[in-house]
């Protein structure tokens, strides 16, 4: 196989090659860092390229394979770790000068260790900004992201590097982390497909506040299989993380999901949340998608209830927490932090304890908002951006994004208004590729799914993939 269409063939495709001896782990290897020497200038989607520990991997895959040995269903894959999650023996930067020269992480996290054990080879840190802080991929020490459909646009933030990875054929996986959007907004700058789970199905240890957490981790892949596979390796319970030890079983596919049939399926569209606008392109690729569900023989209903999607407390619960988390620096470092992070803290600050409180009541409203839509629907589906991907340039903590020429308020409002409420509320949502905007770039639809029903979401996305064949496209260069 060329390597061109090797670095473009679908994780589980290439793993299936693997274990019956037709695609040397090290051959694939090589051909993945020899596209990241020749791309990353270009497109920076790395902070660290582990090429020797990964050939080393890559060799053990190989005599693996070789001696018949046990392998697991990510065997010899090379998958990428976004730089907020520890892989042992490299810094965790965290897209910031403060951990510019950070210790190597003394062990992996829970989920760099999962992929391992399931035969992942691990091959390097992809790019974040600042402490993720938004949706945009750039930081004052690694510079900017760039999307592999057009250098002049995002990649989106805050896992840009992986999606532009993935996107680019830099590797077929990426584990990114999801805090407002940060997995599935880098999926619909980029291309790809992004999950963000329900609340718990993963374990996020890294989170600061466990009780109150709204960061998930999830998979950015190519196809929905890939993404499937790759979730299932991450899921299960983790001692650091509570609300991964309820021990639910949630690989359970719903019955009327069996076959291509969806007659019992019901959708709800809801076209806009808290944007006042979506642009034309996205509008009707979101229709295209629904279309195809109807094809099949769902019921797609626009949802008309009037819902709070509670952006303003959900700015209040965000801006809060970087204000106290990351105080600590700002004696030292506040000349070397991005300024959109010190934008963030400074509107923390002005916020008070009632005003937070109110927000966490605010939270609980929304979840049973959105549990009473889903007494009706069995998905509701958004477009996952409103608009196709911002120029590098823009500054997210002050700029208003334009619709169709437009002012539409700054991103949370404007541009990702669809994402950050299904963080606050815990339910799975899955961005697909829908299709691409009149600019060129791609656009996505959102797949949100009930509490703990990944595989549906995934069965719903899989039969869009079907019917709308996308990974096929490729990136320019």
């Amino acid at each position: 196989m060329p390597d061109a269409d090797l670095l473009f063939t679908p994780a589980s495709t290439a793993a299936a090659l693997i274990r019956r001896g037709a695609l040397s782990p090290v051959d694939y290897l090589e051909a993945v860092l020899a596209a990241i020497e020749l791309q990353q200038p270009r497109l920076n989607v790395f902070v660290e390229v582990m090429a020797g520990e990964a050939r080393a991997e890559a060799v053990r895959a190989e005599a693996a394979v070789q001696a018949g040995a046990p392998l697991g269903p990510l065997h010899g894959v090379p998958v990428h770790i976004k730089d907020l999650l520890d892989v042992k023996g490299v810094p965790t930067r965290k897209g910031s000068a403060i951990f510019a020269d950070a210790p190597p992480a003394a062990a992996d996290d829970v989920l760099v260790a999962r992929l391992r054990a399931a035969g992942a080879i691990i091959l390097g840190k992809s790019t974040t900004p600042e402490f993720g802080n938004k949706g945009l991929t750039d930081s004052p020490p690694h510079g900017i992201t760039r999307n592999p459909w057009n250098l002049g646009r995002t990649s989106g933030g805050s896992s840009g590097g992986a999606a532009a990875a993935v996107a680019a054929g830099l590797g077929p996986l990426g584990l990114g982390t999801d805090g407002a959007g940060s997995v599935r907004g880098p999926a619909a700058c980029c291309g790809v497909v992004g999950l963000k789970p329900t609340l718990g199905a993963v374990p996020y240890e890294s989170a600061t506040d466990s009780f109150s957490n709204n960061t998930y981790a999830g998979p950015l892949a190519r196809t929905v299989t890939d993404a499937a596979v790759m979730h299932a390796v991450l899921s299960g319970g983790a001692a650091g993380d509570v609300w991964s030890l309820k021990g639910e079983d949630r690989r359970r596919l719903s019955p009327q999901l069996t076959g291509a049939d969806l007659s019992a399926v019901r959708i709800g569209y809801i076209p806009r949340c808290h944007n006042p606008r979506v642009a034309a392109d996205v509008a009707a690729n979101t229709r295209a998608s629904l279309d195809a569900w109807a094809a099949m023989g769902a019921a797609v209903e626009e949802v008309t209830d009037e819902i709070d999607w509670i952006e303003h407390e959900g700015r209040i619960l965000y801006q809060a927490g970087f204000a106290v988390g990351f105080a600590q620096f700002l004696p030292r470092w506040q000349n070397q932090m991005d300024p959109v992070t010190l934008a963030f803290m400074e509107r923390g600050n002005g916020f008070g304890l009632h005003d937070y409180r109110r927000a966490q009541f605010a939270r609980t409203r929304l979840f049973r908002a959105i549990q009473a839509l889903f007494g009706r629907y069995d998905f509701l589906v958004t477009p996952t951006m409103s608009r196709t991907a911002l120029p590098v340039e823009f500054d997210a903590a002050n700029d208003e994004v334009e619709v169709d020429g437009v002012k539409c308020g700054i991103t949370r409002q404007g541009w990702t208004a669809y994402q950050y409420p299904f963080n606050l509320t815990g339910h799975p949502a899955l961005s697909l590729p829908s299709g691409f905007g009149a600019d060129g770039l791609p656009t996505a639809v959102q797949v949100v799914g009930k509490w703990g029903a990944e595989t549906d979401v995934l069965r719903l996305g899989a039969l869009l993939e079907q019917a709308r064949p996308w990974a096929g496209h490729r990136p320019p260069g």
